[in-house]
């Protein structure tokens, strides 16, 4: 009688499912374009991936028709696209950021003695995930979950200006993609768009003034991850006829930039 062949030891951990190679270089791609400062060249893709040029091509290509990457023509390079920063926005409403953010946001209120909110880029837009509204101050349309036109709000420009410049070309082509729908103010061509970024991050942070809600202004301070991507970004509002000084405000959020970036990883 042939005894019975031993049987293999069941594994007490269920086995890796298999790699579906197609995804696995999609991510990839994604995740490189993520840490890059701008745009690049899908040869440099290639390369560092160590992919297929033909298949990074095609990879780029699927991805662009879901708005993941823009391909800047005349730079011959790629970036990330609006749909990634919705993927950014998803990340906020899952709270992890917000967590991190609310006792940051509410102690930076606290020191202003004016309302202070967080927020992150989702498209053309920022979507507002914590507010702290001051004592004795009227309620912001800056409330969490709305959103807002990037390019006329503090916190908005605060990114913008931290993006690469081909990423805001990308982004804001022409005056068609710059809405002034809330008071009629704000930058309605691309170039004093460039120009409002330009002395934005010349002075380190961003500001606005009546664009969003009449009579309100606003200082907005970028804050960056690891990759010194803007993954958010943090403000403070104030009635225009409130005695404040500008300045001691802007140094309030940047440190609270600075306390919040350091929280998500940036050295």
């Amino acid at each position: 009688m042939i005894p019975d062949k031993p049987q293999a030891p069941i594994p007490d951990k269920p086995q890796a499912p298999p790699k579906v190679p197609a995804a696995d270089q999609t991510l990839r791609i994604l995740r490189f374009l993520a840490h890059q400062r701008g745009p690049v060249a899908a040869q440099t893709v290639a390369t560092q991936l160590d992919l297929p040029r033909s298949s990074v091509y095609h990879l780029l290509a699927a991805m662009e028709s879901h708005g993941f990457v823009v391909h800047l023509e005349g730079d011959r390079r790629w970036g990330l696209g609006t749909a990634a920063f919705e993927l950014a926005g998803g990340y906020a409403r899952q709270e992890p950021l917000a967590r991190l953010g609310r006792p940051i946001v509410a102690q930076l209120a606290d020191r202003a003695g004016e309302s202070a909110h967080l927020a992150v880029m989702t498209g053309r837009d920022v979507l507002y995930i914590v507010e702290e509204r001051a004592p004795r101050r009227p309620t912001l349309i800056t409330d969490v979950g709305v959103r807002l036109p990037a390019h006329l709000t503090a916190t908005g420009r605060a990114m913008l200006a931290a993006l690469p410049r081909e990423q805001v070309r990308a982004l804001f082509p022409d005056a068609a993609s710059l809405s002034a729908e809330r008071t009629g103010r704000g930058p309605g061509r691309p170039r004093e768009l460039r120009e409002l970024l330009r002395q934005t991050r010349a002075d380190g942070h961003a500001t606005e003034d009546g664009e969003v809600t009449l009579g309100f202004r606003s200082i907005g301070v970028a804050v960056r991850d690891h990759a010194e991507w803007p993954a958010a970004a943090i403000a403070i509002t104030w009635p225009e006829d409130a005695q404040v000084d500008p300045i001691r405000l802007a140094d309030l959020a940047i440190d609270a930039a600075a306390d919040l970036s350091r929280r998500i990883g940036r050295r």
